[in-house]
């Protein structure tokens, strides 16, 4: 399925590393039952994995989209008509406005092993926060849908 510019649709998913770390505290939590038996050496590798394995896919499971006149981020829905010009970061950039540049108020979707973002200047005066911070592989396909969706 084509997306129109004015559309955008993003998972920002875990580094296959994580999923390994995941398994690898499977294994642990199996390797510290194992003296108690085999039965519970089982459980604790399943539990352990299953476990793991869900911290990381909630943690994966963020969402980028910019649909229906409206930038959805996580758990955030803004209106692209408060939404100011939005600026493409490099992953340097990136990483000073996470942590040096970074303003308290502003709206951060950040995940830390995806590298580069979008920062948009929310421009609506009932609103203190002052820019929203968006972790993206792609940011250049979401700056463009942003500046499509507002016409």
């Amino acid at each position: 399925m084509q997306l129109s510019p004015a559309h955008h649709d993003e998972r920002l998913t875990a580094p296959r590393s994580w999923w390994a770390i995941a398994a690898l505290v499977g294994l642990a939590c199996a390797l510290m039952l194992l003296p108690l038996g085999t039965l519970p050496l089982l459980a604790g590798l399943v539990g352990g994995t299953a476990l793991a394995g869900m911290l990381v896919s909630s943690y994966g499971s963020a969402r980028v989209r910019v649909v229906n006149g409206a930038l959805a981020a996580g758990e955030a829905r803004i209106p692209v008509a408060a939404l100011g010009e939005p600026e493409v970061l490099e992953p340097e950039e990136a990483r000073a406005w996470r942590t040096y540049k970074a303003d308290t108020r502003a709206f951060m979707l950040l995940r830390s092993y995806v590298p580069t973002a979008v920062r948009i200047p929310i421009t609506d005066p009932g609103d203190p926060t002052p820019y929203a911070y968006v972790s993206t592989r792609e940011p250049q396909a979401l700056a463009s849908a942003i500046r499509a969706a507002k016409g």
